[in-house]
């Protein structure tokens, strides 16, 4: 497996030099991160999983770089804040990549919602089923589902509701003898009296003939 991941790296690293040949290609980041000054970088994307994710952040930030990290900054809770400790006495910025803020149906909703046809916003509700992928199916590195995928909606009815979360509850089922919770639910109330309700799990579709996708988003006034 090392070894076919070597070979990968190197394709990669050769695409890149064939299409970009005015660009400085790196065996690996130690070397690239030694020589950040020499080539005047000012920030730098880490697009690796997130148990490599904290190690190259505080490489990055030993550099004085800007950081805009892929999600989750780390594969647990305990690491992610410990790591949120660093960041925040740093005088760089680390942006973290919740992609969901970019999509155009988000934007139109709320554009819906300020436009006051539904009344003023009482309940979020978002429920996010992602298809196809079982457990031991790669999601390891990245922590526990909800952990990673669901931060993407546990940011959107954030974004929505314009204010912090107050109050929660939730519950997670874990399924075909995964160690974590591969379904969750959860629901509660935000500082402006806002109530949401999320869930999200990787078992959508499973059982079907075929393959499907489907992203339900309620907002109700």
């Amino acid at each position: 497996r090392l070894i076919r991941h070597a070979i990968a790296l190197g394709r990669a690293r050769n695409f890149a030099r064939a299409r970009l040949p005015h660009a400085a290609v790196y065996p690996n980041a130690d070397t690239l991160f030694a020589d950040a000054g020499k080539l005047g970088l000012d920030a730098v994307g880490l697009f690796t999983l997130a148990d490599a994710r904290p190690d190259l952040i505080r490489q990055a930030l030993a550099c004085d770089l800007h950081v805009l990290a892929e999600k989750p900054i780390a594969t647990d809770a305990r690491t992610g804040w410990r790591l949120v400790e660093t960041i925040e006495v740093t005088r760089r910025i680390v942006a973290v990549n919740l992609f969901n803020r970019n999509a155009w149906y988000h934007e139109q909703i709320l554009a819906f919602i300020a436009s006051g046809q539904i009344g003023k916003l009482a309940i979020i509700r978002v429920c996010h089923m992602t298809p196809g992928l079982m457990p031991g199916e790669g999601h390891g590195p990245e922590g526990p589902p909800f952990h990673d995928c669901g931060m993407h909606y546990a940011d959107v009815a954030r974004w929505y509701a314009r204010s912090e979360y107050r109050t929660w509850h939730a519950q997670g089922v874990c399924m075909w003898g995964h160690a974590d919770p591969w379904w969750v639910h959860a629901h509660g109330t935000f500082d402006n009296g806002v109530v949401f309700d999320l869930t999200q799990g990787f078992v959508y579709g499973h059982l079907a003939k075929d393959k499907i996708s489907n992203c339900y988003l309620e907002a109700i006034g």
